[in-house]
């Protein structure tokens, strides 16, 4: 199995921006919300986006990987991409100066991953 790896590896990254998260709230006094501070609410906006794509991600390459719908190689290729692109999209947002090629290039990677991986999916089911 080739999924679970990558899962460790997104859940270590989870865990590194809710740190940030804490941190970031502890500095600014703010227990709930992100009390108009611009770098909490950029903070809270990586580890949200994170949340938002990473499972149903991950659950869509366990799911091609199980079916036997792509190799084990092509699993890695989905996994990287998917974990790089995450590192990119969060330190780019993570910036007071916002890099928006890093965002933009995350973005990019993480939507590629969630859509070839549906598409292989419902290729193998048809």
């Amino acid at each position: 199995m080739v999924t679970p790896i990558y899962a460790a590896l997104l859940g270590l990254l989870l865990i590194l921006l809710s740190f940030r998260v804490i941190k970031v709230r502890r500095r600014a006094l703010v227990a709930v919300g992100t009390g108009d501070d611009p770098e909490l609410l950029r903070a809270t906006r990586v580890q949200g986006n994170f949340t938002e794509y990473v499972p149903l991600t991950l659950l869509l390459i366990w799911m091609l990987e199980t079916q036997g719908a792509a190799s084990p190689v092509f699993i890695h290729v989905l996994g990287v991409a998917l974990l790089v692109g995450r590192c990119l999209h969060a330190y780019g947002v993570s910036q007071t100066q916002e890099n928006l090629k890093l965002r933009i290039s995350g973005m990019m990677m993480t939507f590629s991953v969630l859509m070839v991986s549906a598409l292989s999916l419902l290729w193998q089911a048809v």
